[in-house]
């Protein structure tokens, strides 16, 4: 995969590359942080039901740690009375359970087709995708619409010190679920875990700006929480676009070309094959299907040309990550009807 987790239908990264300087290096680190490499290719982790296992237990432990910041949160709430706090915890907790929509797309992804989901439930993962959008999108209006609201009526911040304490635990909480969920997302090919380690992220984002928020307030600048803010709304929206494009893809059945590349390379190399007429792949959920056509000797037999489809089945699914299932059609060279 992905390293995203993801499938990118346009993803041109040509690896080997280098970023010369320090400021290169800064560059890179930047666009790691809001536009996640994504790469398709990623053999961490193919078995599919094992892969399944680890994004749910990714799940668990994000809550947990999500759990825990946001208990240290409300413990500072009580020591310092402050209500607008209090609201920005509640917030932070509610985003907390947005991963169980994702919980339940990986429980239902494990369960085995039927005759009306011939295809399994792999497609759920994809939906929670959307979801995870939609919440990362009102995380931006949210944090747009209350900058602009203390830009035009500033509201004085009670108990900076406490506040600024809650937003640097709040950061930090929400910022290591974000790098464990995008790591695990890359490694299973889950685009969706992935969006919801960016939506971590624009949680991280906004208790940042609480901090910088409280320390400009400290400092006598009382202007920079709104202005911080909208900065944040920003650093969000770039953060949705990321997400939006990679969950699209996979919904549209995007792949790294790449993967088609590898694919047809394999096959062209199997013996017995004249001609590979066409590569197909999809993903559902983070499982990668393909449906392949190839051309052999209008000579060889029906069992040998079973024989060679069988192959070149087994040989897909070595050399491309996280293939779950291929389907191999062999015709006579000379029927290209």
């Amino acid at each position: 995969m992905t390293h995203e987790p993801t499938g990118n239908a346009e993803h041109s990264h040509h690896h080997g590359h280098s970023h010369d300087g320090w400021g290169g290096k800064f560059g890179a680190a930047i666009r790691e942080v809001f536009a996640p490499h994504s790469h398709d290719t990623s053999d961490s982790i193919d078995d599919a039901l094992e892969s399944s296992a680890a994004g749910i237990r990714a799940v668990k432990i994000s809550l947990l740690i999500l759990g825990a910041t946001a208990i240290s949160q409300i413990v500072i709430v009580l020591i310092s009375g402050s209500v607008a706090l209090l609201a920005d915890t509640i917030h932070n907790f509610s985003d907390a359970l947005t991963a169980l929509p994702l919980w339940i797309a990986f429980v239902l992804g494990t369960k085995a087709a039927t005759r009306r989901y011939t295809y399994g439930f792999g497609r759920a993962e994809d939906l929670a995708g959307l979801f995870v959008i939609a919440m990362i999108s009102l995380s931006a209006i949210v944090a747009g619409v209350e900058s602009v609201r203390r830009l035009i009526n500033p509201v004085p911040i009670e108990h900076v010190g406490w506040v600024a304490a809650a937003g640097l635990i709040g950061f930090i909480g929400n910022e290591l679920v974000a790098i464990y969920r995008i790591r695990v997302g890359r490694q299973i090919g889950s685009v969706a875990l992935v969006a919801d380690g960016l939506h971590a992220r624009t949680d991280g984002f906004t208790s940042l700006a609480v901090l910088f928020g409280a320390v400009g307030v400290g400092l006598g600048f009382p202007l920079a929480d709104p202005i911080i803010g909208l900065l944040i709304t920003a650093a969000i929206l770039a953060v949705l676009r990321t997400a939006v494009r990679d969950v699209f893809r996979r919904l549209m059945d995007g792949v790294d070309p790449h993967l088609v590349d590898a694919a047809e390379a394999a096959l062209a190399a199997e013996p017995g094959v004249t001609e590979v007429r066409s590569v197909k792949m999809r993903w559902l959920g983070h499982s990668l299907h393909a449906d392949a056509e190839l051309d052999i000797d209008p000579a060889t037999s029906l069992d040998e040309a079973h024989r060679i489809a069988h192959e070149a089945e087994h040989t897909l699914t070595h050399a491309v990550p996280k293939l779950s299932s291929a389907l191999v059609h062999a015709y006579p060279a000379a029927d290209k009807g």
